[in-house]
């Protein structure tokens, strides 16, 4: 039960095939948040206990009772939630009442160092129960229970580690200038082959800065090497994109939004960008607006498109 209920909420990653639009709205909402959380645990214990009442009997008494159950599948489902809270991406807990991301972004969606722990704590406890039995110290071998709590442990101080880590890149972001311009707001986002290096995105007046942030011993930061993605100046189509359903949506999602506006003859292309993303990442989290208008700024056509899609 713990391990269908830890993997079910990820059903939802089947909304791609629908496109970016449908991707956008269901994916870590609609079984990523609290209300579709309790629905989804008490679906799966009361699953389990059809498939216990379907086995011959032993002993009644040990029927699986749905209460128990139930419990058991929040747990699953809650350790899925909060991992998943840990990433730069987030959920939307409160779907379907109100499309809000929540995101600690201390962690990738892939962390390997995460990965490496929990194969740990499965295999350690085993090994260990080996050596003791082969030397015949059989009562000092550690059980899968003290390995379990081991593990728990190491995940909650990496985690912890890696908070404190993405405190101190942010500081840092926030605290120097970038090409004479004074920084916002800044977010640090993971790496994934360490947890020193971060990738850092600032948003000053007139523009979002990128660059890589290391916090490795000995390592320096220069805000000049950043790399500068300028703000659009205002205009009628700009306002028009801006206004629109799609990017009010797409606005509740961005972390970094970045528009533009390109004029093709008559009619304008407007984009919206979220710049959490670095340009090569071909996720399906990475998606971005655009928008077709007219000369008269009458919208022609919208979609979301993702990022990996290419951009014709």
């Amino acid at each position: 039960m713990l391990v269908v209920a830890g993997v079910a909420p990820d059903l939802d990653y089947a909304s791609v095939l629908g496109g970016a639009g449908a991707f956008l709205r269901l994916d870590r909402g609609l079984l990523h948040s609290l209300p579709s959380a309790a629905v989804l645990s008490c679906a799966i214990a009361a699953a389990f206990q059809f498939l216990d009442r379907k086995r011959p009997p032993k002993n009644p008494a040990e029927r699986l009772r749905l209460g128990p159950a139930a419990v058991t599948c929040a747990i699953g489902l809650a350790g899925h939630l909060l991992l998943d809270l840990c990433t730069g991406t987030g959920v939307q807990l409160l779907w379907p009442f109100r499309a809000r991301w929540f995101a600690a972004e201390i962690a990738p969606n892939f962390d390997p160092w995460l990965l490496i722990l929990l194969v740990a704590g499965i295999l350690l406890p085993g090994l260990l129960r080996l050596v003791s039995e082969e030397i015949g110290d059989r009562k000092k071998a550690s059980g899968p229970e003290r390995g379990a709590v081991v593990t728990l442990a190491l995940l909650a101080m990496f985690l912890g580690g890696r908070a404190a880590l993405h405190s101190r890149a942010v500081d840092l972001l926030v605290s120097r200038e970038y090409h004479g311009r004074a920084a916002l707001q800044a977010g640090a986002f993971p790496n994934s082959s360490s947890p020193f290096d971060w990738r850092g995105v600032v948003a000053t007046d007139n523009s979002i800065e990128e660059l890589e942030v290391s916090l490795a011993p000995g390592s320096e930061f220069d805000p000049e090497r950043s790399l500068t993605r300028y703000k659009p100046e205002d205009s009628p189509a700009l306002e028009a994109g801006e206004h629109t359903a799609p990017a009010k949506q797409f606005l509740a999602y961005a972390r970094f939004p970045l528009a533009s506006v390109t004029r093709h003859e008559d009619d304008y292309r407007f984009e919206l960008h979220d710049l959490r993303f670095s340009s090569s990442d071909n996720s399906a989290a990475n998606i971005y607006l655009r928008i077709d208008l007219d000369s008269t700024l009458k919208i022609q056509k919208e979609e979301f498109r993702f990022a990996s899609s290419g951009n014709p």
